[in-house]
Formats: C-alpha cells, sequence, structure tokens
C-alpha cells in the first residue's frame, strides 16, 4: 500500500529545504519550465524569501516517506469578493512520480485547505503548451476566466 501524506514546509528543517531547491531546480531545468538551475546564492534567497513572505506557505507531497513535489502559494486578496485566495505559483512532481495521481491530491489537498478556510477560489497560470497540466485543472474544475483574461508581465530586473 502506498502511503501518501502531505506537510507544510518547515523552513528549518534541512530535509524540507533540500526538497525545496531540488524540486524547483527539477521544474526549472524542465522543459515547461525552461531556464537554469538556482546557483547557491539564489537558492538561499530563495529560502530566506519564503521564509519572510509573509503570505507563502509551500506545501509538500510525501509518497512512502519521499518528498516527490510540492505546491508554492501565496495567499492574496480578491476585493471584488472580499475574501482571501490561494495563487498556485508552482506546482512540481519530480518525473518519476507523475502519472500516479500526485499532482491531483497535491491539487484536492489546496481545494481543502481553501474550503476550510473559506477562501474564494484558487488561481494559477498554465502555459499554452502544457497540455497535460490543463487537462489535470479541468478535471477538478478549474477553467478559464470568464470574460478570458490575460497574465501579462513587465520584467523589472533583468
Amino acid at each position: 500500500m502506498k502511503m501518501i501524506e502531505f506537510e507544510y514546509c518547515d523552513y528549518e528543517n534541512p530535509m524540507h529545504l533540500n526538497a525545496l531547491v531540488s524540486l524547483l531546480n527539477h521544474y526549472m531545468s524542465d522543459a515547461m519550465g525552461e531556464s537554469e538551475p538556482l546557483n547557491k546564492i539564489q537558492q538561499l534567497h530563495l529560502v530566506d524569501g519564503l521564509a519572510n513572505h509573509p503570505s507563502s506557505f509551500v506545501l509538500f507531497v510525501i509518497y512512502n516517506q519521499n518528498i516527490v513535489g510540492l505546491a508554492t502559494c501565496f495567499i492574496n486578496f480578491s476585493t471584488f469578493k472580499v475574501k482571501p485566495y490561494i495563487n498556485l505559483h508552482d506546482l512540481i512532481i519530480y518525473d518519476e512520480y507523475r502519472g500516479k495521481g500526485l499532482g491531483r491530491l497535491l491539487l484536492e489537498e489546496l481545494i481543502h485547505i481553501s474550503e476550510f478556510k473559506k477562501y474564494c477560489k484558487i488561481s494559477l497560470e498554465v502555459r499554452e503548451d502544457n497540455k497535460v497540466a490543463q487537462n489535470l485543472y479541468r478535471s477538478l474544475g478549474f477553467k478559464e476566466c470568464t470574460p478570458n483574461m490575460y497574465f501579462w508581465t513587465k520584467t523589472i530586473d533583468e
């Protein structure tokens, strides 16, 4: 029997910190990340930034006592709904654990957290060419906004 658990990242736990950096670098090097892994200095800034950000949390999925995925989230506030909501920034599962339903279970856990805390929604961005992720999100009730919205960016520090 496969054991699946969820655990919030403890920024004082070296095992959690190693898993956080390893998973993020795995994703950044992936075809959907299209980026270089973080160097040691960037890794320290990442951990410090998340640990000190007032509304962030990282939720790990643990499969047979191994951290194999994570969701990096930020609590935002909807002025229209007058309630907080989760913005899912990263959803990462190691390649060798994909196809086991772990991403789905991690998203379902975020939905449960949102329902329990009475948040109004979960928002996320997904690449246009990431059909696998889009299918997963749709199967859990995520959909494009009505009217459709664009995700725009103005890069400041490059």
